[in-house]
């Protein structure tokens, strides 16, 4: 496997080791693996090509932010309902726009691994 120079990205997760580098691969899928529910770690697919890995947790990842937005959107109409106090309210929303902000920098992290990944299969051929 020839080592490459891929210029990392400032959304690298600091958890993965530099593309080219030794054992990248496995940090790589380990970090992904973190980021899906824990039954998809044990498919053979998923196992074999991290590339899917990454597609997966994309996905997973794109759906996390619809939920949370939806979270932060609804909030104001659906708390006080439950009896919650001005207070809790207001540092739920502020919990759920941390929320969406943290998961777009997953979202960016994932995408700069998925292209590595790639990157790295296309070289291999």
């Amino acid at each position: 496997m020839p080592l490459t120079t891929t210029r990392i990205s400032p959304d690298w997760p600091c958890q993965v080791k530099a593309p080219g580098s030794y054992d990248w691969e496995r940090s790589a899928t380990r970090w992904l693996r973190e980021l899906v529910p824990a039954r998809y770690a044990g498919y053979p697919a998923l196992i074999r090509h991290p590339v899917l890995l990454a597609r997966h947790a994309h996905i997973q990842v794109q759906h996390e932010i619809r939920v949370a937005r939806t979270a932060l959107q609804t909030a104001r109409a659906d708390l006080p309902r439950l009896g919650l106090h001005e207070a809790a309210i207001e540092h739920t929303i502020k919990l759920y726009a941390a929320e969406v902000l943290q998961l777009q920098h997953i979202a960016r992290s994932v995408r700069a691994v998925t292209e590595a990944l790639a990157e790295q299969g296309a070289a291999g051929r």
